[in-house]
């Protein structure tokens, strides 16, 4: 997922954006654990979880900043 995507969403659904990454990560830690896992997607899934967090962070902070 892009940034610029995930600008055009709700707060509401990135937070829902992010507990299904963590919950996808989790899975696929469990996964790499007991099997071969494909370590791109790993990857991929952790920086996706990096721009949900930091887009939300971003929008906090403009908050604060208007009071």
């Amino acid at each position: 997922m892009k940034a610029q995507e995930i600008r055009e969403l709700t707060d509401d659904e990135i937070d829902a954006q992010i507990e299904t990454a963590r919950s996808e990560l989790f899975n696929l830690r469990f996964r790499a654990s007991f099997e071969e896992a494909d370590t791109g997607v790993i990857r991929t899934t952790r920086r996706t979880i990096a721009r949900l967090l930091t887009i939300r962070q971003e929008r906090q902070h403009v908050g604060d900043s208007d009071v």
